[in-house]
């Protein structure tokens, strides 16, 4: 436990210097996440065979998609479409002549999945980022305080199971995660972000479902921890496992994020 509180507040130490200094520090910085994410999803994966080559090229691509196009543009006009098609002639051309067990097709399709899903959301990370550091902030309150509240609510009064997914994760944890998260996001939100009148009830209505797709990306990752049989994605971070068991809510909730915005 002393490990876990250790870590945590060595974790949040890096990222508000991160965001307080900003600029290229915090580009690379995201970079660095990504990279250490795409590590852990190879890794996960027991039965994958990829060649370093394969590995180097699909973190290149990765990378481009990260970023290019790295503006307020961005997130609201999408990737670049050149890249993303680069991307797949890449990886899943040289099935062609790696053969002999070397380099499946399967495994080529798990790669590109992966590059594309980290390129798009730590592209969708810089982007919200380079848009509004008070909306960036707002992202990672709202995952921090469903998950911390989640969690503790379901020590304190849990005692029917969710889903099988995650036997520790009980109904009345996951509500009273989802009800404070909004309390305290949809506060934020009024308080730091609005800069005109707009309706409260919607507002609020969005961010509650925020927190519950919050809530769905932790089981995703726990389903694919589960799937694969290990506990953690790695031990990057003491007592916290791996990047990917630290962001797993955010990339849900950034991911839906681009939809709600406009309901806002």
């Amino acid at each position: 436990m002393k490990e876990r509180l250790i870590s945590g507040i060595i974790i949040v130490a890096i990222v508000a210097l991160l965001l307080y200094v900003g600029g290229i520090f915090f580009d690379i910085g995201v970079g660095i996440l990504a990279v250490c994410s795409f590590y852990e999803f190879m890794k996960s994966k027991k039965d994958l065979i990829v060649p370093t080559l394969m590995k180097i090229v699909a973190l290149i691509c990765m990378l481009l998609l990260i970023y290019i196009n790295v503006d307020g543009h961005t997130f609201v006009f999408g990737l670049n479409f050149e890249t993303i098609s680069l991307l797949f002639l890449l990886i899943l051309s040289p099935t062609v002549f790696l053969t002999n067990h070397k380099y499946k097709v399967n495994d080529a399709f798990y790669l590109s999945a992966v590059t594309l899903f980290l390129g798009t959301v730590f592209n969708l990370f810089l982007a919200l980022y380079h848009d509004s550091v008070i909306l960036f902030i707002f992202i990672i309150l709202l995952s921090f305080a469903t998950d911390t509240f989640a969690f503790c609510g379901g020590k304190l009064i849990g005692k029917h199971t969710f889903t099988k997914i995650s036997p520790n994760k009980t109904i009345e944890g996951c509500l009273i995660g989802s009800i404070i998260g909004t309390i305290i996001g949809t506060t934020y939100y009024s308080t730091f972000i609005l800069d005109k009148p707009s309706n409260i009830v919607t507002i609020t209505v969005c961010i509650f479902i925020l927190t519950v797709i919050g809530q769905i990306g932790d089981l995703f990752f726990s389903l694919i921890k589960r799937e694969n049989g290990i506990k953690d994605f790695s031990n990057l971070i003491p007592g916290h496992g791996g990047i990917l068991d630290r962001i797993d809510s955010i990339i849900f909730i950034l991911i839906a994020f681009v939809f709600m915005i406009r309901f806002m």
